[in-house]
């Protein structure tokens, strides 16, 4: 592998001025994208009806992955193996 001297890398001000304009774009594209999507929660939110049930973070999740935990059985003969009695 060949070495070479290292590169100097010099930073003008049209380059700064560059940089905080894309940022500032950025900036207002996060902004805009942010409001939109409270916007659409605040209508989600008054679509859902008072008597609504709520579910748990863990109901959606639960829900979203597709996963519905069955109820372990109860009783004497379910504790036997574990000589919980």
């Amino acid at each position: 592998m060949l070495r070479r001297k290292p590169t100097r890398l010099e930073l003008k001000l049209d380059d700064i001025e560059e940089f905080e304009s894309i940022r500032k774009d950025l900036e207002s594209r996060k902004k805009q994208r942010e409001d939109a999507e409270v916007a659409a929660a605040g209508e989600e939110a008054a679509a859902v009806p008072l008597g609504a049930e709520h579910k748990s973070r863990e109901q959606i999740i639960g829900d979203r992955i597709g996963y519905k935990p069955q109820p372990k059985a109860g009783g004497r003969a379910a504790h036997f193996g574990t000589f919980e009695f």
